[in-house]
């Protein structure tokens, strides 16, 4: 029996699976939504704005490990979505995207509502498809869910004709994929493996240096065995948190320009690197030519333009990271024998001394809410057991700092991208994948407004996703650069007469609003929020002035830090007297 292109699209989604997907309407899909109107099997959440939908579509999928799906119309519904396509994209998220399309026979024409998606998102997506002929809707559709999927993950854009959409075709479901330019390397040279494994048996300080590749290749498992069974300390990136247990003894956090003093000063002094799906960016690397001055390094990647790209590499492994450590492990055990603990011990004394030398910290206040004991306070409560999205900025980092992730994809943050906006959306999507869990956004008061007109989006579909404001009336980071390195000219960073009441937005829209002005007032609030099955917006009133510490200038090799000096003016002050 023949099917229009909508019919076959929507069947090809349930082949791959899909449950839910976001979107939002508009003329070119309305026979794609009109087949949706009656389908039990699919549920389309409708955000209120195309770039929500992305973000939603992300966190659900960095939370599940599935693809994301989103679908949209032409022109600006398609043109809103590049966002967050460039956020997934940055960040190695699998997104299958659709998006309307004038009729075939207007397309150049200037038609109404007609944009070239195809060629404004070539640079942002993995891979995209114009979609021609309605014979090819589902061969597509399934070769666009291998390719987000496969290799290194990515987003992937389908646009869709109207007149495609509605002509008729038998529906015919390919069995497998075959791509003969696109066939991903997944296992590792073995040679190169066991290079490695030698490399890991001579060296005295090395570390480990663990990436969204972890996550996504679901590697944390062989990960722990291989640090546990070297005694190799292990540092994660930004994008890396949650591949290693947080509170694990061999655990030192993240690097780079807000990473710890003894993450930066181990990578420094190590004479070996094995960094495992991760780019070396430059937020992690600092001064490219002074970045682990002393190191070899192995690098594992399953994208081969990903290493020595910019930094120098020794041994090179190109492949999926959980069936590379699973054989790196084996020759570890079986071939190399080593006893780590007396190879070691010099090393972990000399970072436990690191680690008590500088702990991340800061200076508690009874007068002032300070934003980093706010993320403690959540951490306190939840116990670490929370999926834990955030928007960019100073909100993000304190976050990073100060949650320990034990578990993977718990953690959701635009990483590469650094996209304001994106926390919100994110977390509605989690907890859609997620009804029973504790989802919460700790966001700032500049960045929660981006993508705020989703506090719709929640409340509909009674998603009970909390948000912690860390509201400094101010853009925050871009505040402390301009202390630090511009005089102090806030110029248009300071917010104070502009930011809203967000209790009262809150209640606007129908969720619960809270708010908390003083320390005394942080963990009722968490507590309450946390007990209520609805939308809650936290308002927590924190010191403006307060900065991400430590902090590497742009420029600086990671171990030039900056510290603090007020903090440790007081503390110095406070030795004296004692």
């Amino acid at each position: 029996m023949k099917m229009n292109g909508a019919e076959i699209l929507i069947e090809s989604l349930k082949k791959e699976g899909v449950k839910h997907m976001f979107g939002y309407p508009g003329g070119v899909v309305l026979g794609i939504f009109d087949r949706l109107y009656d389908d039990k099997d699919i549920e389309l959440i409708l955000t209120r704005h195309e770039q929500g939908a992305v973000h939603a579509a992300d966190g659900y999928s960095r939370s599940t490990g599935k693809a994301g799906v989103v679908l949209v119309t032409s022109g600006p519904g398609a043109t809103n979505t590049v966002t967050g396509i460039a956020t997934a994209s940055m960040d190695s998220i699998p997104l299958v995207v659709f998006t309307g399309q004038v009729p075939t026979m207007l397309i150049g024409n200037d038609a109404f509502q007609e944009a070239d998606i195809v060629g404004i998102s070539r640079p942002c997506t993995k891979y995209n498809f114009l979609v021609k002929d309605v014979n090819d809707l589902a061969r597509i559709v399934k070769e666009a869910f291998y390719i987000a999927t496969s290799g290194r993950p990515g987003p992937v854009l389908i646009d869709l004709p109207k007149d495609v959409t509605a002509m008729k075709a038998e529906f015919v479901w390919p069995q497998d994929v075959k791509i003969r330019s696109y066939n991903p390397t997944l296992e590792g040279n073995k040679w190169m493996i066991t290079q490695a494994a030698h490399l890991i048996a001579k060296s005295k300080r090395p570390v480990i240096v663990a990436g969204g590749g972890v996550i996504l290749s679901n590697a944390s498992k062989e990960l722990k065995e291989l640090a546990e069974i070297t005694d190799i300390p292990v540092v994660m990136t930004l994008m890396g948190l949650g591949g290693f247990p947080g509170t694990h003894p061999l655990a030192l956090g993240m690097p780079g320009m807000h990473g710890s003093y003894y993450a930066n000063r181990s990578i420094q002094e190590s004479d070996l690197l094995i960094a495992v799906g991760m780019r070396f960016d430059d937020r992690v690397t600092g001064k490219i030519d002074a970045f682990a001055p002393h190191a070899k390094i192995v690098h594992i990647d399953i994208d081969p333009t990903s290493i020595r790209k910019n930094v120098r590499v020794d041994t090179p492994i190109v492949g999926d990271a959980k069936r590379i450590l699973s054989v790196l492990n084996k020759v570890l055990k079986e071939e190399i024998k080593e006893q780590w603990g007396e190879v070691r011990n010099a090393w972990l004394k000399q970072i436990q001394a690191w680690k008590k030398e500088r702990p991340l910290t800061y200076t508690y206040s009874e007068e002032v809410i300070k934003p980093q004991f706010v993320v403690e306070k959540i951490y306190e409560l939840t116990k670490g057991d929370a999926i834990i999205s955030t928007e960019v900025g100073q909100n993000q980092m304190w976050s990073a700092q100060f949650y320990k992730f034990d578990k993977p994809r718990m953690w959701l943050t635009s990483g590469g991208l650094g996209t304001m906006g994106y926390g919100f959306p994110a977390a509605i999507g989690a907890q859609l994948a997620h009804p029973d869990k504790l989802v919460i956004d700790i966001a700032g008061d500049g960045s929660i407004q981006m993508n705020i007109q989703e506090l719709a989006t929640a409340v509909i579909n009674k998603l009970p996703v909390k948000v912690a404001i860390l509201n400094n009336r101010c853009l925050g980071m871009v505040r402390q650069w301009q202390e630090l390195f511009f005089s102090e000219r806030y110029s248009h960073t300071k917010l104070d007469e502009t930011v809203p009441d967000f209790v009262k937005i809150a209640e606007a829209y129908g969720a619960v609003g809270l708010r908390a002005t003083k320390p005394s007032e942080v963990e009722p609030v968490l507590r309450e929020a946390f007990k209520i099955k609805r939308t809650v917006f936290m308002d927590f009133v924190v010191d403006w002035k307060e900065k991400v510490f430590p902090m590497v200038p742009a420029g600086a090799a990671i171990d030039q830090m900056m510290f603090d000096e007020q903090k440790e003016k007081t503390e110095k002050k406070l030795k004296a007297v004692k």
